[in-house]
């Protein structure tokens, strides 16, 4: 049997739980009670009637005739027509029907009550979620505009960091060329020097003395190689510096750029706005985490981008400075060692024309000495050859006196005198000899040394050529101080 009014397929023939409406409150304990709310097709029931639900049957035997049975199970109410309608089969009773009534104006006012909440709650929970969105989207906007200042800031900070390493890398290049052609303009001099010393081996005799030209000329080929030495160290020094200053400065760059291809994002990010044409869903990108800082590591990245920067520009600052200190410190050793050898060279000059002008009075005077000697020799040949009459004449008086006869052999005044006068002569003679032959050493001598005066005015004046000529023609002109320092 079937419900009246129902279908066996239809829908809502059970009760529906909802989560918006409050479950219904069971007319009675038993869990087999129907709901009190009004269902279309339930009739509802004040009191609980098994004959009008259950017709029992204590036993019914089984289909084999055997003896066994079972209970019968709950049959459905059966139609009551209204012709054969009685009083005691009645359906409901007017107080059912108020109350059904009563109940389902509750449910309806509960219906209504529950979706009155749930409309005001759903109106006050957009509008809280929609301020909300709000408060959060301005946030975000606000957090995104102090992060464009603070990228704004460490931009500023490195183009300014930037442009000063770029000024001391430049200066420090420039420093660097200076020293380069410093030490290459030494080049000059020290040739000079050098063939100065290699002029001066070739002097000859007494004249290749150990002096103060020497020693000056050693210590300037030594003051310029060591001034040459310090300066190609420190432009090492410098290349390196200039090496540490490009990779700052490569550090710095590569953190510009990645702050002003961040800064563009962000401004870009900034003025995006719900009406933007650019803005799409991209699903799952909130669980994407690729940063790879925060930002304290981000901003102290950049601090220590700027503090090697600065360190660099400090040590570079520092050669540059003791650059310019050695260049002023070579250039005036230079100048006082380059004046000093030439004092050094003008006092020996002066000594050994002054030698050579002594020398050359004394070979005048020897000279004289020898015209003088060699006509003294003359005159005591001639006087010589005087004596040789005047002997002969004595001895020939001597000889013709010896053939005097017998006693005319006297041994009288004349013959004394005769006597006398033959030694007299013959002593004469000697001495004048022997005055010759000193004459004649002495001439030698004079000679020997006119020979010795002779050559050592030539190596005087070989000296004098060598120092004045050579030595001074080369040393005429030394690199100026701007030369020296490095500025052409």
């Amino acid at each position: 049997m079937e419900y009246l009014g129902t279908t066996q397929t239809a829908s809502y023939c059970g009760p529906k739980k909802s989560c918006l409406l409050p479950e219904p409150v069971p007319t009675s304990m038993t869990q087999d009670s129907y709901q009190t709310y009004y269902l279309p097709g339930y009739r509802y029931l004040s009191s609980w009637r098994p004959s009008l639900f259950y017709k029992v049957s204590s036993f019914r035997p089984n289909s084999d005739g055997q003896g066994g049975g079972h209970l019968c199970a709950p049959l459905r109410p059966p139609t009551i027509l209204p012709s054969v309608r009685s009083a005691l089969y009645a359906r409901y009773s007017p107080r059912d029907w108020h109350h059904a009534n009563m109940v389902q104006f509750k449910g309806s006012d509960s219906c209504r009550h529950w979706a009155g909440r749930l409309t005001a709650d759903s109106a006050r929970l957009m509008q809280d979620k929609d301020q909300l969105t709000r408060d959060t989207q301005e946030n975000i906007k606000k957090n995104l505009g102090q992060r464009l200042s603070d990228v704004d800031f460490w931009r500023s900070e490195l183009t300014y960091e930037l442009e000063r390493l770029l000024t001391e890398t430049h200066a420090l290049d420039t420093a660097k060329r200076r020293l380069e052609c410093a030490a290459d303009e030494i080049q000059g001099p020290l040739q000079v020097a050098l063939e100065s010393l290699y002029s001066r081996e070739k002097r000859m005799g007494i004249d290749l003395v150990h002096d103060d030209v020497e020693k000056n000329l050693i210590k300037e080929v030594d003051l310029l190689k060591s001034c040459q030495d310090k300066m190609r160290k420190l432009a090492e020094r410098i290349d390196q510096q200039l090496n540490m200053n490009r990779d700052a400065q490569h550090a710095l760059e590569r953190d510009l750029g990645d702050k002003n291809s961040a800064h563009f994002i962000d401004e870009k990010c900034y003025n995006l706005r719900n009406t933007s044409d650019s803005i799409s869903f991209y699903h799952g990108v909130e669980k994407i985490d690729g940063t790879i800082s925060v930002p304290e590591t981000w901003a102290k990245f950049s601090d220590d981008n700027i503090r090697y920067s600065q360190n660099a520009r400090a040590y570079s600052i520092k050669l540059r400075e003791e650059a310019e200190h050695t260049l002023e410190s070579t250039s005036e050793d230079m100048w006082r060692q380059f004046t000093d050898t030439n004092l050094a060279f003008s006092k020996r000059i002066s000594e050994t024309a002054d030698i050579k002008n002594k020398l050359q009075a004394h070979l005048a005077k020897t000279l004289q000495e020898i015209f003088q000697t060699e006509n003294t020799i003359m005159l005591l040949e001639r006087a010589i050859m005087a004596k040789e009459c005047p002997l002969k004449v004595a001895q020939t008086r001597l000889e013709a006196r010896t053939r005097r006869p017998n006693v005319e052999l006297c041994r009288d005044i004349p013959q004394f005198k005769l006597v006398n006068e033959v030694f007299t002569i013959d002593d004469t003679l000697q001495t004048l000899k022997l005055r010759l032959r000193e004459a004649q050493d002495t001439l030698q001598l004079l000679v020997l040394n006119k020979a010795r005066l002779e050559h050592d005015l030539s190596v005087k004046a070989n000296s004098l050529f060598i120092d004045k000529e050579k030595c001074m023609g080369m040393r005429k002109t030394f690199p100026s101080t701007p030369r020296l320092v490095g500025y052409t």
